[in-house]
């Protein structure tokens, strides 16, 4: 692949980011795998070595605007130029309306909001020099339809569709893409400590009656990364099983 198809993966270390740059060495791409804890970062390490493959680890907060936008200007010059980014980093401070506190909200929008705004805005330069941009934000049911007890959650994945849309009126011409996939429940550790009540309940919404696999959310981003989804932007790819149809 060209150096221009460097691909950035936030929250690369675990769960649907792992998957995704699983997916896209896979490819053939160069990725660039970020996340906050190094031991995660040091085990995807180990497991791509396994698949006969290399990544690029950067182990960072990127609620540090500073760190993130030069870490991203770095790799660009070091590259050639950025080509993918997924902005797949994200926390959760589930709480009821009533009980959630300002600082619960504000944590959720910096990471999983502000952060990818930034990101996008590092990288969005070297796109446009390029003429190449696939941009992929990766939103949620909860964004798409709401949900109880996640007002902070469902807003920062809510935001994050909007920034793909305004993004993609704005470069289109400029053969950059920018586009959400909304998972819903998927087999990680954030749904894993759910109670099975809860569970069972969800999977009676869901028409196929099951969990998805990190596996399906990384195909629907490898599918958007090629050169022939390039007529494919400003759109929002629910892969949940049917959940939010």
């Amino acid at each position: 692949m060209s150096e221009k198809r460097l691909a950035i993966v936030t929250g690369g270390a675990r769960g649907i980011g792992r998957a995704i740059v699983l997916e896209l060495l896979g490819q053939g791409r160069e990725v660039v795998a970020m996340d906050i804890l190094p031991e995660p970062l040091e085990e995807l390490q180990n497991v791509v070595k396994e698949a006969g493959f290399t990544v690029i680890t950067k182990c960072l907060d990127i609620t540090d605007t500073e760190k993130l936008t030069s870490t991203i200007a770095e790799l660009a010059k070091e590259h050639g130029g950025i080509g993918i980014l997924v902005n797949n980093a994200g926390i959760t401070r589930d709480k009821l309306m009533m009980q959630m506190d300002a600082s619960d909200f504000d944590s959720v929008i910096s990471v999983n909001l502000k952060a990818a705004f930034m990101a996008i805005q590092a990288s969005l330069r070297s796109m446009i020099r390029n003429k190449f941009g696939r941009i992929i934000n990766i939103s949620s049911v909860a964004g798409v339809m709401g949900q109880a007890g996640s007002a902070n959650y469902s807003a920062s994945k809510a935001g994050l569709i909007g920034v793909a849309k305004s993004v993609a009126r704005e470069v289109g011409k400029k053969n950059v893409t920018a586009n959400c996939i909304a998972p819903g429940f998927i087999e990680t550790d954030m749904t894993k400590i759910l109670p099975q009540p809860v569970k069972d309940a969800a999977k009676q919404v869901i028409p196929v009656k099951r969990f998805g696999a990190p596996e399906d959310i990384a195909k629907a981003v490898a599918f958007l990364t090629r050169d022939d989804a390039g007529y494919i932007t400003g759109q929002v790819l629910c892969v949940d099983g049917g959940m939010a149809m």
